[in-house]
């Protein structure tokens, strides 16, 4: 990478900064469930989509003045068009404190057309990895020190004195097995998400079944705890409590940002490793303040501010535009919103107004939001929200006719990363979802007739058949893009000195660096320590095309690899909730 683009992509993640600076919601939506939700319909003013008071006090710049950053709008768009910067010689002070040295990562090549040479990368990826953390152990500089301090790469630490004092670093590991908690939503209406549990416990099977995780030279079955919480963050409580308190869990994964949201203080309190929670809220990157915690996927913060560099790109010649966006109103996507309402108000010249109009996440359906938002005329519409309700948005934009109308004025459609799945969310909704736009996150369906050949897919397709499973259901394919993940550092942390741990897990997480062939080549898949705390950072943009079945991608593919600032999530001196 020379140092321009480096420079470039820094640019564009002080502006994702600036954004995720300002998402979230209210104090009180911060701690929970849908049981909270205020209203089932409800509009934003016009001046960019939020009141007032939860608007920054600096004027925009181009999305940067507020941290003072240096990504103006055409940074952004150079960014998503794929255009080199001049080269520019980086300030020492800029140069990041530590990352994990190029040689430490194989230089061998590896042929990833094979089933064979994609698990030959990432054992050799693995074995450098184990091989760093070893050698930072074995000279003091990692692992746990004599004052109980756990001490890993780029500044990462927890204070093991906190933990809870029958805490133990070997806890959910018996003689037989690892025992792995998950809740997530099998019912209500985001019950679909329930299938990733089901692919991912696939995945774990064929890994007890064929290359089994190894304690004290003895095979352990993973074995996977799943509590359908129904996407109801009071529920999520109940069902953590009794993991931690009666089933002996060696690690916790919840699906759902207000369903996160609700336990990771105490998991992390707990000192109990929550990696890769099914969730992109900005908050999860937060190594300093939760450092048992990990996100995985895109940040909802770095997604919008992708859709409004799109905009800016290739709608010129309507700017500006109306936009209206149908919200989730909880912290999921409330997070979308406040991202979205402030690139807007930092860029007038492109989005003139931003409706937000919120909907109940346990209302049966969307139809009179949808209504509003028709009548509002935008010549842009976001769906930011998530389960049935995404197929509700498109069937009733093409019911209504907004679909329609946004075509004759030139403008599109977006429908958002965690809805990108086939099977799930546009297979349902027919012709009416055509033509859709996605920012997608930059993970592959495996039901997309574009991947199904490539030797990982066909692969875990047979797999999920051959467990009873549907290689059509998009989201079992899914379990494995998390498995895959999950596994690999587990596997390092295996390896490690002392063996499978919970410290040593969360030292192989916070060093975790593979190719995950369920990501679109482009996209680097990994985490430093506590100075990149974002495991994915780039995306594609892509459109949808209804007769092929499949996500076309349109342009090159943005990844932003090792830039985004950490996130503190917190109040300010208002009661504000935000990072900090």
């Amino acid at each position: 990478m020379t140092t321009g683009r480096l420079w470039r992509l820094l640019a564009l993640l002080f502006a994702f900064s600036l954004i995720a600076a300002a998402c979230g919601s209210d104090s009180d939506e911060a701690d929970g469930g849908e049981g909270q939700t205020q209203t089932q319909e409800t509009a934003a003013p016009s001046d960019g989509g939020m009141d007032d008071d939860d608007m920054p006090d600096e004027e925009g710049d181009g999305g940067t003045s507020a941290l003072g950053g240096a990504a103006d709008d055409d940074v952004i768009e150079r960014a998503v068009a794929g255009e080199e910067e001049p080269d520019e010689e980086m300030p020492d002070e800029e140069m990041p404190d530590e990352e994990m040295p190029d040689d430490e990562m194989p230089d061998e090549e590896f042929d990833r057309s094979t089933l064979e040479g994609i698990f030959a990368e990432n054992a050799a990826r693995r074995a450098a990895t184990v091989k760093m953390l070893t050698e930072g152990i074995n000279s003091g500089d990692y692992g746990i020190d004599e004052n109980n301090m756990l001490r890993g790469p780029a500044g990462f630490e927890i204070d093991l004195n906190d933990c809870p004092a029958d805490w133990s670093n070997t806890g959910g590991i018996t003689g037989s097995q690892v025992r792995i908690g998950h809740t997530t939503a099998q019912s209500g209406t985001l019950a679909a998400y329930g299938a990733i549990a089901n692919g991912w416990d696939n995945y774990l099977e064929w890994v007890n079944a064929n290359e089994p995780i190894m304690v004290n030279g003895e095979p352990r079955e993973l074995e996977l705890l799943v509590k359908d919480d129904a996407y109801v963050a009071a529920q999520t409580i109940e069902f953590v409590d009794e993991l931690i308190e009666s089933e002996n869990v060696f690690a916790i994964l919840t699906l759902g940002s207000p369903n996160t949201f609700s336990v990771y203080d105490k998991i992390n309190a707990e000192c109990i490793p929550q990696p890769f929670v099914m969730t992109g809220h900005p908050a999860w990157g937060d190594p300093v303040n939760h450092p048992w915690t990990t996100g995985m996927q895109l940040s909802y913060s770095t997604e919008a501010l992708l859709w409004g560099a799109w905009i800016r790109q290739n709608l010129a010649d309507q700017l500006p535009v109306k936009v209206s966006g149908l919200v989730m109103d909880n912290d999921f996507g409330l997070s979308y919103e406040a991202g979205f309402a402030q690139w807007a108000d930092a860029n007038p010249d492109v989005v003139s107004e931003f409706h937000p109009i919120r909907h109940d996440p346990a209302a049966p359906t969307i139809t009179n939001p949808m209504t509003t938002i028709r009548a509002d005329n935008p010549d842009v519409f976001i769906s930011m929200t998530a389960g049935a309700p995404c197929v509700q948005a498109i069937t009733e934009a093409g019911a209504n006719g907004l679909i329609e109308d946004i075509a004759e004025r030139g403008g599109a459609l977006f429908t958002p990363s965690v809805c990108k799945a086939v099977a799930n969310y546009m297979a349902p909704a027919g012709d009416a979802a055509d033509g859709w736009w996605i920012v997608g996150g930059g993970a592959k369906d495996t039901t997309d007739p574009t991947y199904e050949d490539e030797p990982f897919v066909k692969w875990l397709n047979e797999n999920l058949a051959a467990g009873d499973l549907d290689p059509k259901n998009s989201l079992n394919g899914t379990g494995y893009w998390y498995g895959y993940t999950y596994v690999e550092a587990l596997r390092i942390a295996a390896e490690l000195p002392g063996g499978l741990n919970r410290t040593n897990f969360m030292l192989a997480v916070r060093s975790l660096s593979i190719y995950h062939p369920l990501m679109l080549d482009g996209i680097e898949t990994e985490l430093n320590g506590a100075q990149d705390a974002y495991f994915v950072e780039g995306s594609d943009f892509s459109q949808f095309d209804a007769t092929a079945q499949s996500w076309n991608i349109i342009g090159d593919v943005v990844d932003v690899n090792g830039s985004s600032s950490n996130c503190a999530w917190g109040k300010d001196e208002e009661g504000k909730a935000g990072c900090r």
